[in-house]
């Protein structure tokens, strides 16, 4: 009997999932660890609470290890290489190195999503700026909503970030989204949102609601929908609005097990 080969296991590096903003997105962990790393307690997390706060930038994983792996990767198709995963991949001290070795061995564009706490430090914005597309994390128009939505740690401040998403957007070449996760608590837009968006000036605003299982409800496609209708009546914004029930998924042929999956909280992937 002949046997069948065994199916490489992929440590650092998930999917192809179907996202609903990026297309077949494979998604790279830089942190990787059984240990949630992240700046932030979000309510509305689908990898659950962090179990260790941190701001300090390290190398998590070596950048030899994870191109092993996209060196080693099957055919697949692809529409972006996505940093993303259990934490905050801004953390990773190695993100440039990393994003500069996959760009020559691969012609995918290089998407991250951040939630924004480290773009006051020029090294950061200096590295994410080496990628194609920058989904940088607001969930809040004021101090209030973000310590109560996004629970930063201490001495990270709504402030700062608002300034590190600016300065980034006056250096950035490449392609700019912010993200807003709409629950019951900021789901009323006011003045505040309009002003702080249009300062910015992104390419597109995505409006999300966490439709992954977690504690917190997500809104309706109605209230969704109502969301856009409200921010186009007080804002002078005319980019592309992105709402996460109105995408369109792609077939995708995961090389990741579910067990992968799960464990960066993907039962339901919406990246």
């Amino acid at each position: 009997m002949i046997s069948k080969p065994k199916r490489k296991r992929f440590k650092y590096i998930y999917g192809p999932v179907s996202s609903w903003r990026l297309g077949r997105s494979l998604g790279i962990d830089p942190i990787s660890s059984n240990k949630k790393t992240c700046t932030f307690n979000c309510i509305y997390c689908q990898v659950g609470r962090a179990t260790k706060f941190s701001k300090r930038r390290k190398i998590y994983v070596k950048t030899e290890k994870i191109i092993d792996e996209i060196k080693s990767l099957p055919h697949l198709k692809i529409d972006y290489i996505t940093f993303s995963g259990r934490g905050e991949p801004t953390l990773a001290k190695n993100l440039g190195a990393l994003i500069k070795a996959i760009k020559k061995l691969r012609k995918e564009k290089i998407a991250v999503l951040t939630n924004s706490s480290l773009m006051n430090r020029q090294d950061v914005r200096n590295e994410l700026a080496l990628a194609d597309f920058v989904v940088a994390k607001i969930d809040a128009p004021s101090d209030r909503l973000f310590n109560l939505i996004d629970k930063p740690m201490r001495d990270i401040k709504f402030g700062s970030i608002i300034e590190g998403i600016k300065k980034f957007r006056r250096i950035y070449a490449g392609r700019l989204g912010l993200q807003i996760m709409f629950i019951d608590l900021n789901k009323k837009i006011t003045i505040e949102w309009a002003s702080i968006i249009e300062e910015i000036k992104p390419d597109e605003v995505q409006i999300n609601t966490p439709t992954r299982p977690n504690k917190t409800a997500p809104l309706s496609k109605k209230e969704i929908v109502n969301i856009k209708n409200q921010f186009l009546k007080i804002s002078s914004f005319r980019g592309n609005l992105v709402l996460v029930y109105d995408s369109c998924r792609k077939a995708v042929s995961p090389i990741s097990t579910k067990h992968a999956l799960k464990k960066r909280g993907r039962g339901i992937e919406r990246l």
